[in-house]
């Protein structure tokens, strides 16, 4: 997998790219964990939904934030991240422009910025929230959600309670036909460990029945 330099608002970023030559193919970003807390775009969850959307056909991105790997800046606790993000966006639609649908996914710290990102980019169709830490960082600017999404975690996770997460799902506002999922993987801890493949098969299933979905509406 050759590496990739996308120019963005603070220098170059340090990228991976799978592409899917078939014509109209669907697009993916995943965002990676807190990069404090060692967070990049190789995190094994990170990896994973990587080649989960790869292996459905999609044209996908990851890439390191500000400050994380090869990529230049430093880390700004939101803002900078998030305009990261748009530029990676922006470079991903750029090389698909007859890409039919969008979507968005986030792991931990990367779902906050996931989320602000998809309230600023109304083309974004749904969107994977990966132990979205919703105690410790405020998602009221969902208000209303513009898209259809999961959120999932583990029932060990010491780091976002559960309980946080179903409540953030259940609170949400959301737009007329849009609904936000929860999921919990048993035995999952914040990092999944020893349980990438089981969260694998729930998103997995998640974005199938949603593509599908997806397909159905755009017809209509």
């Amino acid at each position: 997998m050759p590496e990739l330099i996308i120019n963005g608002p603070a220098g170059r970023i340090e990228a991976r790219y799978h592409h899917e030559a078939t014509s109209g193919s669907p697009i993916a970003l995943v965002l990676h964990p807190h990069p404090q807390f060692g967070g990049t775009m190789n995190n094994q969850v990170v990896y994973a939904l990587y080649y989960m959307f790869a292996e459905r056909g999609f044209s996908v991105l990851r890439f390191n934030f500000r400050g994380v790997g090869r990529s230049q800046g430093y880390f700004d606790n939101g803002p900078g991240e998030l305009a990261d993000a748009a530029s990676a966006l922006d470079w991903l639609q750029l090389q698909n422009p007859d890409s039919r649908f969008c979507w968005i996914a986030g792991v931990s710290f990367g779902t906050y910025i996931a989320m602000q990102l998809l309230m600023r980019r109304p083309e974004i169709d749904g969107f994977l929230c990966v132990a979205p830490p919703a105690n410790l960082y405020d998602f009221t600017f969902l208000a209303p959600c513009p898209a259809s999404g999961l959120m999932v975690n583990g029932d060990k996770d010491r780091v976002v309670p559960s309980a946080s997460i179903a409540e953030l799902a259940a609170k949400t506002k959301v737009q007329k036909g849009v609904k936000i999922e929860h999921a919990v993987v048993p035995d999952a801890n914040h990092f999944f460990q020893d349980k990438i493949e089981d969260l694998t098969k729930v998103v997995g299933a998640y974005v199938d029945r949603r593509m599908v979905e997806l397909e159905k509406e755009r017809r209509e």
